[in-house]
């Protein structure tokens, strides 16, 4: 979607914190996907799946570093041209692929795959919807192989805390537990191998300059500064994010297939 065409005060979060320019949209931030990349353990020429796959970026950064052939899906096709278009700017067509699909249809791609990777995904889905999607990822994953997640994790006052996010993210945000996150994985038949919990420092300014850089951070805040419509969602976002800043964190997990 391009910015000319989001509604700021009915767009959904990662929408709205995208057009200021925000790429690193998970809830641990940089740091987080770098230690379940760690434990994913990845090797040259190993299979990954993609979900939500955005603007392919994580994608490309995954083949650049770790020699991984990378399978993206995306539903909005704005996106995945876009993906497309960057795929090839950085010259992986060959080792990265971004296809327009749904989360929910899985069984549409073909094939299996060493990892599926979903990072703040699962989080939106309500509890029909995670075991949907996670069903299809265990139909996705070779034998032994690895889901890597990383998600909101709330600790306390989950009922206010589903009604606030959703109010203000404007989607039906439904973090879970530690233990229940854990739990959802070993119901649809993932065996979590490690996991990590932390804190949620999504739209805090030094948590925006450490995951995008400083020149990136520095046309954030701007972009802030000078929208007053994506200043006032950004705001309001920012403020439930404060208040429940003891409840609300982030949960990384690698998990085996049964």
């Amino acid at each position: 979607m391009s910015q000319s065409t989001i509604n700021f005060a009915t767009a959904p979060g990662h929408q709205v914190m995208a057009a200021a320019g925000k790429k690193i949209l998970r809830p641990g931030g940089k740091v987080a996907t770098e230690q379940l990349f760690h434990w994913a353990q990845f090797q040259p020429g190993e299979t990954v799946l993609e979900l939500a796959a955005s603007f392919g970026n994580s994608a490309i950064a995954l083949t650049k570093q770790y020699g991984v052939r990378v399978v993206g899906i995306e539903k909005n096709p704005e996106s995945v041209a876009r993906a497309r278009a960057n795929i090839q700017a950085a010259g992986l067509e060959e080792q990265v692929q971004v296809i327009e699909g749904d989360i929910f249809h899985l069984e549409q791609i073909p094939g299996q795959f060493d990892y599926v990777l979903a990072e703040a995904i699962l989080t939106i889905q309500s509890a029909s919807g995670k075991a949907k999607i996670l069903q299809g990822i265990c139909d996705r994953l070779k034998p032994r192989g690895k889901f890597l997640s990383h998600e909101l994790r709330v600790n306390d006052r989950e009922d206010e805390i589903h009604r606030a996010l959703a109010a203000a993210i404007r989607v039906n945000s439904t973090p879970l537990s530690e233990t229940n996150w854990i739990a959802t994985c070993q119901t649809a038949g993932l065996q979590v191998l490690n996991h990590q919990t932390g804190v949620m420092g999504l739209l805090n300014p030094a948590r925006v300059i450490q995951d995008e850089g400083l020149i990136d951070a520095s046309k954030f805040f701007w972009n802030v500064l000078t929208r007053p419509q994506l200043r006032d969602r950004l705001l309001t976002m920012r403020q439930v994010f404060k208040q429940y800043e003891h409840e609300l964190g982030y949960l990384i997990l690698c998990a085996e297939q049964n």
